[in-house]
Protein backbone atom coordinates (compact mmCIF):
# COMPACT_ATOMS: atom_id res chain seq x y z
CA UNK A 1 0.00 0.00 0.00
CA UNK A 2 1.23 3.63 -0.70
CA UNK A 3 2.74 5.70 2.11
CA UNK A 4 -0.57 7.38 2.55
CA UNK A 5 0.54 9.19 5.87
CA UNK A 6 3.81 10.68 4.15
CA UNK A 7 2.52 14.01 4.76
CA UNK A 8 1.63 13.24 8.11
CA UNK A 9 5.01 12.09 9.04
CA UNK A 10 6.78 14.95 7.30
CA UNK A 11 4.93 16.94 9.71
CA UNK A 12 5.54 14.89 13.04
CA UNK A 13 8.03 12.15 12.27
CA UNK A 14 8.01 8.91 12.42
CA UNK A 15 8.04 8.49 16.09
CA UNK A 16 5.41 10.25 16.81
CA UNK A 17 3.37 8.61 13.66
CA UNK A 18 4.65 5.53 15.44
CA UNK A 19 2.89 6.66 18.95
CA UNK A 20 -0.51 7.22 16.57
CA UNK A 21 -0.65 3.76 14.74
CA UNK A 22 -0.17 2.09 17.86
CA UNK A 23 -3.22 4.20 19.29
CA UNK A 24 -6.12 2.87 20.52
CA UNK A 25 -9.96 5.46 20.31
CA UNK A 26 -12.93 5.25 21.57
CA UNK A 27 -15.96 7.42 19.94
CA UNK A 28 -18.96 7.02 21.09
CA UNK A 29 -21.85 9.53 18.98
CA UNK A 30 -21.13 9.80 15.20
CA UNK A 31 -23.63 12.14 14.79
CA UNK A 32 -23.11 16.01 13.24
CA UNK A 33 -19.34 15.93 15.92
CA UNK A 34 -18.74 12.51 16.36
CA UNK A 35 -18.33 11.35 12.79
CA UNK A 36 -15.94 14.24 12.11
CA UNK A 37 -14.19 13.48 15.03
CA UNK A 38 -13.39 10.34 14.05
CA UNK A 39 -12.57 11.17 10.28
CA UNK A 40 -9.73 13.77 11.33
CA UNK A 41 -8.17 11.19 13.57
CA UNK A 42 -8.31 8.17 11.63
CA UNK A 43 -6.70 10.24 9.13
CA UNK A 44 -3.94 11.25 11.45
CA UNK A 45 -3.21 8.18 11.16
CA UNK A 46 -4.64 6.26 14.50
CA UNK A 47 -4.12 2.51 14.00
CA UNK A 48 -7.16 1.52 16.56
CA UNK A 49 -10.59 2.91 16.71
CA UNK A 50 -13.85 1.92 18.56
CA UNK A 51 -17.50 3.87 17.10
CA UNK A 52 -20.40 3.40 19.44
CA UNK A 53 -23.82 4.59 18.12
CA UNK A 54 -27.15 3.14 17.20
CA UNK A 55 -29.03 5.71 14.92
CA UNK A 56 -29.96 5.53 11.34
CA UNK A 57 -29.38 8.38 8.85
CA UNK A 58 -32.78 10.43 8.24
CA UNK A 59 -33.26 13.10 5.75
CA UNK A 60 -32.80 15.78 8.59
CA UNK A 61 -29.17 14.90 8.66
CA UNK A 62 -28.14 15.43 5.52
CA UNK A 63 -27.53 19.39 6.10
CA UNK A 64 -24.52 18.64 8.28
CA UNK A 65 -23.38 15.06 9.15
CA UNK A 66 -20.62 13.22 7.51
CA UNK A 67 -22.46 10.14 6.82
CA UNK A 68 -25.74 11.54 5.58
CA UNK A 69 -26.54 11.62 1.38
CA UNK A 70 -29.99 10.86 0.24
CA UNK A 71 -28.61 7.75 -0.66
CA UNK A 72 -27.30 6.85 2.73
CA UNK A 73 -30.98 7.76 4.46
CA UNK A 74 -32.39 4.65 6.58
CA UNK A 75 -29.15 2.59 6.56
CA UNK A 76 -26.92 2.89 10.10
CA UNK A 77 -24.01 5.41 10.53
CA UNK A 78 -21.80 3.55 12.33
CA UNK A 79 -21.80 0.98 9.01
CA UNK A 80 -20.98 3.70 6.87
CA UNK A 81 -18.71 5.42 9.15
CA UNK A 82 -16.87 2.33 9.10
CA UNK A 83 -17.10 1.73 5.35
CA UNK A 84 -15.72 5.31 4.81
CA UNK A 85 -12.83 4.97 7.26
CA UNK A 86 -11.50 2.02 5.90
CA UNK A 87 -11.83 3.30 2.76
CA UNK A 88 -8.98 5.79 3.93
CA UNK A 89 -7.03 3.46 6.12
CA UNK A 90 -7.58 -0.28 4.80
CA UNK A 91 -5.55 -1.63 7.69
CA UNK A 92 -7.33 0.56 10.25
CA UNK A 93 -8.27 -1.86 13.34
CA UNK A 94 -11.81 -0.59 14.12
CA UNK A 95 -15.13 -1.97 16.29
CA UNK A 96 -18.52 -0.82 15.86
CA UNK A 97 -20.79 -0.74 18.62
CA UNK A 98 -24.07 -0.61 17.05
CA UNK A 99 -26.33 0.33 20.16
CA UNK A 100 -26.92 3.20 21.91
CA UNK A 101 -24.90 3.26 25.27
CA UNK A 102 -27.22 3.38 28.44
CA UNK A 103 -25.58 4.53 31.49
CA UNK A 104 -25.49 0.68 33.11
CA UNK A 105 -23.80 -0.42 29.55
CA UNK A 106 -21.22 2.60 29.84
CA UNK A 107 -18.60 0.15 31.99
CA UNK A 108 -18.85 -2.66 29.91
CA UNK A 109 -18.00 -0.55 27.01
CA UNK A 110 -14.77 0.96 28.39
CA UNK A 111 -13.78 -2.42 29.81
CA UNK A 112 -14.49 -4.75 26.45
CA UNK A 113 -10.58 -2.92 25.24
CA UNK A 114 -7.40 -0.76 26.42
CA UNK A 115 -8.34 2.68 25.25
CA UNK A 116 -5.99 5.70 24.92
CA UNK A 117 -8.54 8.42 24.42
CA UNK A 118 -12.04 8.44 24.57
CA UNK A 119 -14.48 11.18 22.39
CA UNK A 120 -17.45 12.00 24.29
CA UNK A 121 -19.90 13.31 21.50
CA UNK A 122 -23.06 12.04 23.13
CA UNK A 123 -26.08 14.92 22.55
CA UNK A 124 -27.82 13.33 25.44
CA UNK A 125 -27.21 14.47 29.12
CA UNK A 126 -27.50 11.60 30.90
CA UNK A 127 -25.45 8.87 29.28
CA UNK A 128 -22.78 11.91 28.69
CA UNK A 129 -22.69 11.79 31.92
CA UNK A 130 -22.01 8.61 32.56
CA UNK A 131 -19.78 8.21 29.91
CA UNK A 132 -17.76 10.83 31.35
CA UNK A 133 -17.66 9.22 34.74
CA UNK A 134 -16.68 6.03 33.58
CA UNK A 135 -13.54 7.62 31.79
CA UNK A 136 -11.99 9.69 34.80
CA UNK A 137 -12.45 6.61 37.19
CA UNK A 138 -10.32 4.59 35.10
CA UNK A 139 -8.38 7.30 34.39
CA UNK A 140 -8.54 7.45 30.42
CA UNK A 141 -8.15 10.88 28.77
CA UNK A 142 -11.20 12.57 27.36
CA UNK A 143 -12.93 14.92 25.13
CA UNK A 144 -16.46 15.99 25.66
CA UNK A 145 -18.34 18.34 22.79
CA UNK A 146 -20.39 20.15 24.09
CA UNK A 147 -23.74 22.25 22.10
CA UNK A 148 -22.96 22.72 18.52
CA UNK A 149 -26.57 23.29 18.14
CA UNK A 150 -27.81 27.23 17.46
CA UNK A 151 -24.78 28.60 16.81
CA UNK A 152 -22.98 30.23 13.32
CA UNK A 153 -19.96 31.89 14.52
CA UNK A 154 -17.36 29.40 14.25
CA UNK A 155 -14.26 31.78 15.39
CA UNK A 156 -15.95 31.86 19.22
CA UNK A 157 -15.46 27.76 19.71
CA UNK A 158 -13.13 27.28 22.55
CA UNK A 159 -11.22 24.06 24.23
CA UNK A 160 -10.79 24.57 27.90
CA UNK A 161 -11.25 22.37 30.87
CA UNK A 162 -14.98 21.39 31.88
CA UNK A 163 -14.42 23.85 34.67
CA UNK A 164 -13.85 26.62 32.11
CA UNK A 165 -16.72 26.42 30.34
CA UNK A 166 -19.12 29.44 29.60
CA UNK A 167 -21.80 30.33 28.50
CA UNK A 168 -22.53 27.15 26.93
CA UNK A 169 -26.36 25.91 28.21
CA UNK A 170 -25.42 22.19 27.74
CA UNK A 171 -22.09 22.50 29.48
CA UNK A 172 -23.89 24.53 33.32
CA UNK A 173 -25.98 21.90 33.08
CA UNK A 174 -23.16 18.78 32.75
CA UNK A 175 -21.07 20.87 35.52
CA UNK A 176 -24.49 21.09 37.90
CA UNK A 177 -24.45 16.94 37.35
CA UNK A 178 -20.79 16.33 37.73
CA UNK A 179 -20.43 18.15 40.83
CA UNK A 180 -23.26 16.28 42.59
CA UNK A 181 -21.24 13.77 41.70
CA UNK A 182 -17.59 15.31 43.05
CA UNK A 183 -16.04 16.00 39.53
CA UNK A 184 -15.33 19.50 39.04
CA UNK A 185 -12.61 19.26 36.44
CA UNK A 186 -10.29 17.22 34.56
CA UNK A 187 -10.96 16.78 30.87
CA UNK A 188 -11.06 18.77 27.70
CA UNK A 189 -14.06 20.38 26.71
CA UNK A 190 -14.95 21.52 23.02
CA UNK A 191 -17.60 24.82 23.04
CA UNK A 192 -18.70 27.85 22.00
CA UNK A 193 -20.12 30.68 24.11
CA UNK A 194 -21.67 32.05 21.39
CA UNK A 195 -25.51 33.25 22.39
CA UNK A 196 -28.07 30.36 21.56
CA UNK A 197 -30.03 31.96 18.54
CA UNK A 198 -33.71 32.32 19.68
CA UNK A 199 -36.89 30.03 17.92
CA UNK A 200 -33.73 27.66 16.88
CA UNK A 201 -35.20 24.75 19.19
CA UNK A 202 -39.01 22.86 19.15
CA UNK A 203 -40.04 20.17 21.68
CA UNK A 204 -40.06 16.33 20.11
CA UNK A 205 -40.76 13.01 21.23
CA UNK A 206 -38.18 10.75 19.20
CA UNK A 207 -35.97 8.36 21.29
CA UNK A 208 -33.15 9.31 22.99
CA UNK A 209 -34.16 13.29 22.21
CA UNK A 210 -36.37 15.46 23.54
CA UNK A 211 -35.99 18.35 21.34
CA UNK A 212 -34.37 19.54 18.26
CA UNK A 213 -31.86 22.45 17.47
CA UNK A 214 -31.31 24.36 13.76
CA UNK A 215 -28.01 23.77 13.15
CA UNK A 216 -25.54 25.13 10.45
CA UNK A 217 -23.40 22.56 8.95
CA UNK A 218 -20.25 23.59 9.48
CA UNK A 219 -20.56 23.94 13.22
CA UNK A 220 -20.65 20.12 14.44
CA UNK A 221 -17.63 19.69 11.77
CA UNK A 222 -15.69 22.49 13.91
CA UNK A 223 -16.20 20.83 17.15
CA UNK A 224 -15.36 17.49 15.44
CA UNK A 225 -12.50 18.91 14.13
CA UNK A 226 -11.72 20.31 17.56
CA UNK A 227 -11.77 16.92 19.50
CA UNK A 228 -9.70 15.09 17.02
CA UNK A 229 -6.97 17.62 17.51
CA UNK A 230 -7.15 17.48 21.28
CA UNK A 231 -6.91 13.36 20.36
CA UNK A 232 -3.84 13.54 18.34
CA UNK A 233 -1.98 16.27 20.25
CA UNK A 234 -2.43 14.94 23.47
CA UNK A 235 -1.98 11.64 22.39
CA UNK A 236 1.85 12.81 20.98
CA UNK A 237 2.42 14.84 23.93
CA UNK A 238 2.07 18.43 22.00
CA UNK A 239 -0.65 19.88 23.99
CA UNK A 240 1.33 23.08 24.92
CA UNK A 241 2.42 24.00 28.45
CA UNK A 242 0.08 26.94 28.07
CA UNK A 243 -3.16 25.18 27.13
CA UNK A 244 -2.13 22.86 29.78
CA UNK A 245 -1.79 25.63 32.42
CA UNK A 246 -5.00 27.32 31.23
CA UNK A 247 -7.34 24.39 31.27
Amino acid sequence: MTNWLERTELLLGNEKLDILRKANVLVVGVGGVGAYAAEMIVRSGVGHLTIADADKVSPTNINRQLVALHSTVGREKCEILKERLLDINPELDITVVNRFIKDDETDALLDSQHFDYVVDAIDTLSPKLALIKGALDRGIPLVSSMGAGAKTDPTLMEIRDIAKTHHCPLAHMLRKRLHKIGIKRGFWAVFSPEPVREGAMILCEEQNKKSNVGTISYIPALFGIGCASVVVRDLIGEVSKQEQENK
